[in-house]
């Protein structure tokens, strides 16, 4: 019996991975360069953990990776096609998200941290700071919007 050996090169020529992962790259990438332009100091560390792991920030690679899934998708499948419609709602649901969900709870939690610390140093006791998770604001899920739309495009069509 033949052993087949595992590919991934349909996966590496599929359009509609393509777009999505290098939007989802790409994002990141300005992130950086966005943090970096700022002139906020960082270390290589906090840049790599922007890139990697950090949310929030300009432009949103949550909004560019979804918009581009869906694109791509639409272009390639159609717009009428049951996987168009899914990966429509997908989006909507995962920019919502990002933009009201995970941005409230961010800034509540903030609100908690700051109130924490300071009845600490007023009552004499240690707070232990809740994590603050970043969302995004409307202009960094549009930016990633149209980020990711255009690269689904592009990937497309050219």
């Amino acid at each position: 019996m033949a052993v087949r050996a595992f590919s991934l090169r349909p996966l590496f020529e599929n359009v509609v991975f393509l777009s999505s992962l290098t939007s989802w790259i790409l994002a990141q990438i300005i992130k950086v360069l966005v943090v970096l332009f700022r002139r906020r100091r960082k270390s290589l560390r906090e840049l790599a953990a922007i890139i990697i792991w950090r949310t929030g920030g300009m432009p949103s690679s949550h909004a560019a990776t979804v918009a581009s899934l869906t694109v791509a998708v639409g272009i390639s499948e159609g717009i009428g096609s049951t996987l168009f419609i899914v990966c429509f709602f997908f989006s909507l649901i995962v920019i919502r998200d990002a933009m009201g969900v995970r941005r409230s709870s961010g800034l509540q939690a903030r609100a908690l941290n700051l109130l924490g610390k300071n009845t600490g140093e007023r009552l004499g006791f240690d707070y232990h700071p809740v994590k603050e998770i970043q969302g995004h604001s409307p202009l960094e899920v549009i930016v990633g919007s149209l980020l990711g739309a255009f690269i689904a495009a592009a990937y497309a069509w050219l």
